[in-house]
């Protein structure tokens, strides 16, 4: 049955091989079934109700992406869209989370309906390869900066808006000390080394009476306090416009860049580079969006973690099965979630964020016009907390000075078109003038 269904020897695999590597990219990915509650709890959403949303959400988006569209590759709710959720939609703007999980609901319809009429390959195309870069670069410093304040490493000043905060402060010592063990890790390639981290610095925590320990597993809590109290109605105002976009873009392209990446290692792509099954994998990606929101969680999106598993052996949607079935036993381990500590997830926060800024190394920084769009795009993000101002901001500012440079040939209409969108956006809506 399994050889039928995923076609193990043509992909030249087996079971064992495929367990193993589902088991890798669990081990890689699963700091989600921590940080992800710890998060969303901050605004005002049950602790119990988010870990049970978010392993169900994962291990849905795990089952379709195996079963549907027989790819390696494993999804959960992602950090980036997550940190947006909790810091500028509920946080900054004051959003309702009920309306903001209508706005992931509508996010992933709208994914769903661009996957299904192929109108996403236009959209990717439209997009400069340098600004896709710093919006990925702007993700990660937004998540520096929430894990930095978060610690209690960085503090809010008078005079200089941020200043350094108390670093003799046991918050501030164990995120630092997370940050750090987390990437020895990782630099010495050991499988897990994000939820090694959490954990080690959570078990030091709690011997030092610096954390409180509420056991290790027990019966899942009730998932009732946020399963479908998504506000989709709320969420059709139209300033929340530009949260959806910036929703469905960030899922997008995460989603997309991820399954090229992992599917090229692994050697799934055809011999123009491109995906057999990029439809049905974008599919499980948007379809778990929508259930995802239904239960109380953010944008689930494809996890570059899954390259692990690759590496070791996995081929085929076996390896995501496997992933799905370890977030379903994961459901157990709530006492566990809820005693983590928000300084042990800012290290792997900081960590993820290192990883994010890295393709900065490929910005072209001798050509200007294409360097300081990317620029307004990473810097604005964390600087004023929201995802979906660096977007608009990076997108405006590429088409204007293009434009004033005379090099109005390398924009594509649809970059044009959705530049002008934000800019309306901000003078006309905003109240701007």
């Amino acid at each position: 049955m399994l050889e039928r269904l995923f076609k193990l020897s043509e992909h030249g695999t087996n079971v064992r091989t495929e367990v193993i590597a589902g088991f890798t990219s669990f081990l890689a990915m699963a700091y989600i079934i921590f940080v992800a509650p710890s998060m969303l709890a901050s605004t005002g959403m049950d602790h119990g109700a988010v870990f049970v949303a978010t392993c169900l959400a994962a291990a849905i988006g795990c089952l379709i992406m195996g079963l549907y569209a027989n790819y390696p590759i494993a999804l959960a709710p992602g950090m980036g869209l997550t940190a947006f959720f909790t810091y500028t939609v509920a946080g900054q703007m004051g959003v309702p989370w009920q309306v903001a999980l209508g706005a992931v609901f509508l996010s992933g319809v709208s994914f769903f309906l661009l996957s299904a009429f192929k109108i996403r390959e236009w959209i990717i195309n439209a997009i400069p390869a340098s600004l896709k870069t710093g919006i990925a670069a702007g993700i990660g410093l937004f998540m520096a900066i929430i894990a930095l304040q978060g610690s209690g490493i960085v503090v809010d000043a008078p005079g200089t808006l941020v200043t350094l905060g108390d670093l003799s402060s046991p918050s501030a010592m164990f995120a630092l000390l997370s940050f750090f063990l987390i990437v020895a890790l990782s630099y010495r390639k050991v499988i897990g080394a994000v939820m090694i981290g959490i954990l080690s610095v959570t078990f030091l925590a709690t011997l030092t009476g610096n954390n409180d320990f509420h056991g290790f597993a027990s019966m899942p809590p009730s998932i009732v306090p946020t399963l479908a109290e998504l506000d989709i109605a709320g969420a059709f105002n139209l300033g929340m416009v530009s949260i959806i976009f910036a929703f469905l873009f960030v899922d997008l392209f995460d989603t997309s860049g991820t399954l090229i990446a992992v599917s090229q290692q692994a050697g799934l792509t055809n011999e123009r580079g491109h995906l057999p099954r990029l439809g049905r994998a974008l599919m499980a990606d948007s379809s778990a969006t929508m259930v995802g929101s239904v239960m109380g969680t953010s944008n689930v999106t494809s996890y570059i973690e899954s390259a692990t598993g690759v590496a070791a052996g996995g081929r085929t949607g076996l390896t995501a099965v496997v992933v799905a079935g370890l977030f379903l036993v994961s459901l157990f381990l709530s006492p566990l979630a809820t005693s983590i500590p928000a300084f042990a997830t800012a290290g792997a926060l900081l960590y993820v964020a290192c990883l994010m800024t890295g393709g900065l190394a490929r910005i072209d920084w001798n050509d200007i016009t294409e360097a300081a769009p990317v620029v307004i795009a990473t810097l604005v993000m964390p600087l004023t907390y929201s995802i979906a101002n660096g977007i608009a901001l990076g997108f405006i500012s590429y088409a204007v000075i293009k434009l004033f440079s005379g090099r109005y040939r390398d924009l594509s209409p649809g970059l044009v078109i959705l530049a002008i969108l934000f800019a309306c956006k901000y003078l006309f809506l905003d109240g701007a003038l």
